[in-house]
Protein backbone atom coordinates (compact mmCIF):
# COMPACT_ATOMS: atom_id res chain seq x y z
CA UNK A 1 0.00 0.00 0.00
CA UNK A 2 2.75 2.24 0.96
CA UNK A 3 4.69 1.73 -1.81
CA UNK A 4 1.50 2.56 -3.99
CA UNK A 5 0.83 5.69 -2.36
CA UNK A 6 4.42 6.55 -3.20
CA UNK A 7 4.16 5.82 -6.71
CA UNK A 8 0.55 7.79 -6.86
CA UNK A 9 1.89 10.70 -5.18
CA UNK A 10 5.71 10.90 -7.39
CA UNK A 11 3.13 10.39 -10.24
CA UNK A 12 0.95 13.70 -8.86
CA UNK A 13 3.53 15.58 -8.07
CA UNK A 14 4.81 14.98 -11.41
CA UNK A 15 1.63 15.95 -13.22
CA UNK A 16 1.53 18.92 -10.63
CA UNK A 17 4.77 20.33 -11.50
CA UNK A 18 4.21 19.53 -15.45
CA UNK A 19 1.17 21.85 -15.14
CA UNK A 20 3.20 24.58 -13.31
CA UNK A 21 5.67 24.57 -15.77
CA UNK A 22 3.42 24.89 -18.85
CA UNK A 23 1.79 27.71 -17.02
CA UNK A 24 4.97 29.34 -16.25
CA UNK A 25 5.87 28.66 -19.95
CA UNK A 26 2.59 30.39 -20.80
CA UNK A 27 3.05 33.10 -19.30
CA UNK A 28 6.16 33.29 -20.26
CA UNK A 29 5.56 33.45 -23.66
CA UNK A 30 2.54 35.44 -23.20
CA UNK A 31 4.64 38.24 -21.91
CA UNK A 32 7.40 38.29 -24.82
CA UNK A 33 4.61 39.59 -27.41
CA UNK A 34 3.93 42.70 -27.80
CA UNK A 35 1.29 44.29 -30.26
CA UNK A 36 1.62 47.72 -32.16
CA UNK A 37 -1.07 49.01 -34.22
CA UNK A 38 -1.65 52.88 -35.47
CA UNK A 39 -0.33 55.24 -37.91
CA UNK A 40 0.93 54.15 -41.32
CA UNK A 41 3.51 56.98 -41.38
CA UNK A 42 5.19 55.19 -38.34
CA UNK A 43 4.49 51.45 -39.50
CA UNK A 44 7.19 50.91 -41.72
CA UNK A 45 9.73 52.05 -39.51
CA UNK A 46 8.10 50.41 -36.23
CA UNK A 47 8.66 47.18 -38.13
CA UNK A 48 12.33 47.61 -39.13
CA UNK A 49 12.99 48.69 -35.50
CA UNK A 50 10.76 45.04 -34.78
CA UNK A 51 12.91 43.19 -36.60
CA UNK A 52 15.90 44.65 -34.75
CA UNK A 53 14.59 44.05 -31.75
CA UNK A 54 13.15 40.27 -32.36
CA UNK A 55 17.26 39.72 -33.31
CA UNK A 56 18.61 40.84 -30.52
CA UNK A 57 15.63 38.78 -28.36
CA UNK A 58 14.94 35.95 -30.22
CA UNK A 59 12.17 34.45 -27.34
CA UNK A 60 10.31 37.87 -28.72
CA UNK A 61 7.44 38.15 -30.99
CA UNK A 62 5.96 41.99 -32.61
CA UNK A 63 2.83 42.28 -34.32
CA UNK A 64 2.97 45.83 -36.13
CA UNK A 65 -0.38 46.59 -37.82
CA UNK A 66 -1.29 49.82 -39.42
CA UNK A 67 -4.48 51.47 -39.65
CA UNK A 68 -4.24 55.20 -39.32
CA UNK A 69 -3.13 56.94 -35.80
CA UNK A 70 -7.13 57.24 -34.79
CA UNK A 71 -6.71 53.13 -34.50
CA UNK A 72 -3.61 53.13 -32.74
CA UNK A 73 -5.02 55.56 -29.92
CA UNK A 74 -8.35 53.33 -29.51
CA UNK A 75 -6.49 50.32 -29.83
CA UNK A 76 -4.26 51.52 -26.87
CA UNK A 77 -7.05 51.91 -24.60
CA UNK A 78 -9.06 49.33 -25.37
CA UNK A 79 -6.47 46.93 -24.65
CA UNK A 80 -6.45 45.56 -28.38
CA UNK A 81 -2.49 46.99 -28.53
CA UNK A 82 -0.24 46.86 -26.33
CA UNK A 83 1.23 50.62 -27.96
CA UNK A 84 -0.15 52.80 -29.73
CA UNK A 85 1.53 54.39 -33.54
CA UNK A 86 0.76 57.88 -33.67
CA UNK A 87 2.24 59.95 -36.62
CA UNK A 88 1.51 63.65 -34.30
CA UNK A 89 1.39 65.60 -30.92
CA UNK A 90 -1.12 64.76 -28.82
CA UNK A 91 -3.94 67.37 -28.34
CA UNK A 92 -4.26 68.69 -24.81
CA UNK A 93 -7.20 66.40 -24.08
CA UNK A 94 -5.53 63.60 -24.86
CA UNK A 95 -2.40 63.92 -22.80
CA UNK A 96 -3.98 63.02 -19.30
CA UNK A 97 -5.12 59.55 -20.85
CA UNK A 98 -1.67 58.59 -22.68
CA UNK A 99 2.07 58.86 -22.90
CA UNK A 100 3.95 59.67 -25.96
CA UNK A 101 7.54 58.67 -26.44
CA UNK A 102 9.21 60.40 -29.89
CA UNK A 103 11.01 57.88 -31.87
CA UNK A 104 11.64 60.27 -34.75
CA UNK A 105 10.42 63.52 -36.92
CA UNK A 106 9.12 63.63 -40.16
CA UNK A 107 7.27 66.02 -42.39
CA UNK A 108 4.47 66.55 -44.64
CA UNK A 109 4.38 67.17 -48.23
CA UNK A 110 2.61 68.14 -51.25
CA UNK A 111 3.18 65.54 -54.15
CA UNK A 112 2.57 65.98 -57.72
CA UNK A 113 3.70 63.99 -60.83
CA UNK A 114 7.15 64.59 -62.01
CA UNK A 115 5.94 65.67 -65.64
CA UNK A 116 3.75 68.40 -64.35
CA UNK A 117 4.90 71.53 -65.30
CA UNK A 118 3.77 73.56 -61.76
CA UNK A 119 6.99 73.54 -59.53
CA UNK A 120 5.04 75.72 -56.56
CA UNK A 121 2.22 76.90 -55.08
CA UNK A 122 1.25 79.51 -52.54
CA UNK A 123 -0.94 78.19 -49.18
CA UNK A 124 -3.64 80.05 -50.97
CA UNK A 125 -3.51 78.36 -54.00
CA UNK A 126 -3.41 75.21 -52.32
CA UNK A 127 -6.52 75.73 -50.38
CA UNK A 128 -8.10 77.29 -53.53
CA UNK A 129 -7.00 73.94 -54.90
CA UNK A 130 -8.43 71.64 -52.43
CA UNK A 131 -11.86 73.80 -51.64
CA UNK A 132 -12.46 73.97 -55.69
CA UNK A 133 -12.01 77.25 -56.62
CA UNK A 134 -9.26 76.40 -58.54
CA UNK A 135 -10.06 73.63 -60.40
CA UNK A 136 -7.50 73.52 -63.99
CA UNK A 137 -4.18 73.44 -63.66
CA UNK A 138 -3.49 76.23 -66.18
CA UNK A 139 -4.70 78.80 -63.52
CA UNK A 140 -1.97 78.13 -61.44
CA UNK A 141 1.02 77.98 -64.71
CA UNK A 142 0.23 74.35 -65.63
CA UNK A 143 -1.52 72.67 -68.12
CA UNK A 144 -5.08 73.24 -69.40
CA UNK A 145 -6.41 69.88 -67.50
CA UNK A 146 -8.55 69.02 -64.83
CA UNK A 147 -7.04 69.00 -61.05
CA UNK A 148 -7.80 65.52 -59.44
CA UNK A 149 -7.87 66.16 -55.68
CA UNK A 150 -6.20 63.68 -53.90
CA UNK A 151 -7.45 63.65 -50.03
CA UNK A 152 -6.37 61.73 -47.03
CA UNK A 153 -9.60 59.70 -45.31
CA UNK A 154 -10.35 60.06 -41.73
CA UNK A 155 -9.17 59.31 -38.74
CA UNK A 156 -5.01 60.17 -40.60
CA UNK A 157 -3.16 61.89 -38.47
CA UNK A 158 -1.34 63.50 -41.94
CA UNK A 159 -5.36 65.07 -42.49
CA UNK A 160 -5.64 66.46 -39.35
CA UNK A 161 -1.88 68.47 -39.77
CA UNK A 162 -2.87 69.49 -43.15
CA UNK A 163 -6.45 70.49 -42.34
CA UNK A 164 -4.91 72.59 -39.20
CA UNK A 165 -1.69 73.89 -41.23
CA UNK A 166 -3.63 75.95 -44.25
CA UNK A 167 -6.98 76.27 -42.07
CA UNK A 168 -9.34 74.36 -43.06
CA UNK A 169 -11.95 71.71 -41.94
CA UNK A 170 -12.58 68.27 -43.70
CA UNK A 171 -15.99 69.32 -45.01
CA UNK A 172 -14.35 71.85 -47.61
CA UNK A 173 -12.73 69.64 -48.94
CA UNK A 174 -13.62 68.83 -52.45
CA UNK A 175 -12.13 65.80 -53.07
CA UNK A 176 -12.01 63.43 -56.14
CA UNK A 177 -10.06 60.83 -54.31
CA UNK A 178 -9.69 59.47 -50.94
CA UNK A 179 -6.79 57.92 -49.60
CA UNK A 180 -5.72 55.65 -46.62
CA UNK A 181 -2.09 55.25 -45.94
CA UNK A 182 1.15 57.19 -47.59
CA UNK A 183 1.69 54.22 -50.45
CA UNK A 184 -1.64 54.31 -51.74
CA UNK A 185 -1.32 58.50 -51.95
CA UNK A 186 2.02 58.06 -53.43
CA UNK A 187 0.69 55.05 -56.13
CA UNK A 188 -2.51 57.67 -56.97
CA UNK A 189 -0.65 60.74 -57.41
CA UNK A 190 2.25 58.88 -59.54
CA UNK A 191 -0.30 57.43 -61.52
CA UNK A 192 -1.90 60.55 -62.52
CA UNK A 193 -0.59 63.35 -64.45
CA UNK A 194 -2.98 66.05 -63.30
CA UNK A 195 -3.33 64.60 -59.53
CA UNK A 196 -2.44 66.68 -55.91
CA UNK A 197 -2.13 65.13 -53.15
CA UNK A 198 -0.04 65.06 -49.42
CA UNK A 199 1.67 62.33 -47.98
CA UNK A 200 4.97 61.77 -45.23
CA UNK A 201 8.27 63.32 -46.77
CA UNK A 202 10.35 60.36 -46.17
CA UNK A 203 7.97 58.25 -47.59
CA UNK A 204 7.95 60.46 -50.85
CA UNK A 205 11.82 60.58 -51.07
CA UNK A 206 11.97 56.88 -50.64
CA UNK A 207 9.88 56.28 -53.82
CA UNK A 208 11.47 59.43 -55.55
CA UNK A 209 14.67 57.63 -54.89
CA UNK A 210 13.81 55.04 -56.22
CA UNK A 211 12.60 56.04 -59.31
CA UNK A 212 8.56 56.74 -58.69
CA UNK A 213 7.58 59.39 -61.38
CA UNK A 214 7.08 61.98 -58.30
CA UNK A 215 7.95 65.57 -56.88
CA UNK A 216 7.85 67.32 -54.04
CA UNK A 217 6.88 71.03 -53.68
CA UNK A 218 8.09 73.55 -50.94
CA UNK A 219 5.48 74.77 -48.58
CA UNK A 220 5.48 78.15 -47.27
CA UNK A 221 8.03 78.87 -49.54
CA UNK A 222 10.35 76.33 -47.72
CA UNK A 223 11.43 72.86 -49.67
CA UNK A 224 9.98 69.82 -48.71
CA UNK A 225 12.95 67.88 -47.42
CA UNK A 226 14.18 65.38 -44.70
CA UNK A 227 16.89 68.26 -44.76
CA UNK A 228 14.26 71.15 -43.96
CA UNK A 229 12.60 69.25 -41.38
CA UNK A 230 16.07 68.00 -39.58
CA UNK A 231 16.96 71.92 -39.28
CA UNK A 232 14.35 72.56 -37.90
CA UNK A 233 13.05 75.10 -40.74
CA UNK A 234 10.63 72.94 -42.87
CA UNK A 235 6.74 74.08 -41.12
CA UNK A 236 4.96 71.41 -41.57
CA UNK A 237 6.63 68.88 -39.67
CA UNK A 238 6.11 66.63 -36.52
CA UNK A 239 6.89 63.74 -33.92
CA UNK A 240 6.44 59.97 -34.94
CA UNK A 241 5.15 58.83 -31.39
CA UNK A 242 4.49 55.28 -29.35
CA UNK A 243 2.44 55.95 -27.10
CA UNK A 244 1.15 53.97 -24.10
CA UNK A 245 -1.94 54.44 -21.42
CA UNK A 246 0.06 53.60 -18.99
CA UNK A 247 3.92 54.17 -17.53
CA UNK A 248 5.65 51.83 -19.63
CA UNK A 249 7.35 48.66 -18.18
CA UNK A 250 8.52 45.50 -18.51
CA UNK A 251 8.66 44.19 -22.38
CA UNK A 252 6.88 47.49 -23.45
CA UNK A 253 9.35 49.55 -21.64
CA UNK A 254 11.89 48.05 -23.27
CA UNK A 255 11.07 48.07 -26.60
CA UNK A 256 10.05 52.01 -26.31
CA UNK A 257 13.59 52.34 -24.53
CA UNK A 258 15.16 50.61 -27.82
CA UNK A 259 12.87 52.86 -30.20
CA UNK A 260 14.30 55.93 -29.09
CA UNK A 261 17.94 54.65 -28.49
CA UNK A 262 21.00 55.34 -31.15
CA UNK A 263 21.20 51.57 -31.85
CA UNK A 264 18.39 52.32 -34.49
CA UNK A 265 19.41 55.85 -35.75
CA UNK A 266 20.46 54.22 -39.19
CA UNK A 267 16.78 52.42 -39.97
CA UNK A 268 15.26 56.03 -39.46
CA UNK A 269 17.87 57.71 -41.23
CA UNK A 270 16.89 54.49 -43.66
CA UNK A 271 13.14 55.58 -43.66
CA UNK A 272 13.83 59.00 -44.35
CA UNK A 273 12.95 60.26 -41.13
CA UNK A 274 15.03 62.34 -38.47
CA UNK A 275 16.39 60.76 -35.89
CA UNK A 276 16.24 62.13 -32.05
CA UNK A 277 19.21 63.36 -30.70
CA UNK A 278 20.22 62.08 -27.25
CA UNK A 279 19.38 65.48 -25.54
CA UNK A 280 16.04 65.38 -26.93
CA UNK A 281 15.17 61.96 -25.95
CA UNK A 282 11.86 62.92 -23.73
CA UNK A 283 8.76 62.53 -23.18
CA UNK A 284 7.25 64.51 -26.42
CA UNK A 285 3.74 65.56 -25.75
Amino acid sequence: MTEKFLSLLAFSLFVGLGLTACSQNSASLESQKLTLTGSSTVAPLASEIAKKFEAEHPEVRIDVQTGGSSRGLADAVQGLADIGMVSRSLEENETERYQSYAIALDGIGIILESSNPVSSLSNKQVVDIYTGKIDNWQEVGGNNAPITVVNKAEGRSTLELFLEYFELENSQIQADVIIGDNQQGIKTVAGNKNAIGYVSIGAAEIDIDAGVPLKLLSVGGIDASTATVRDGSFPLSRPLNLVTTETPSGLTEKFIEFAQSEKVHNLVEAQNFVPISSDQLVKTL
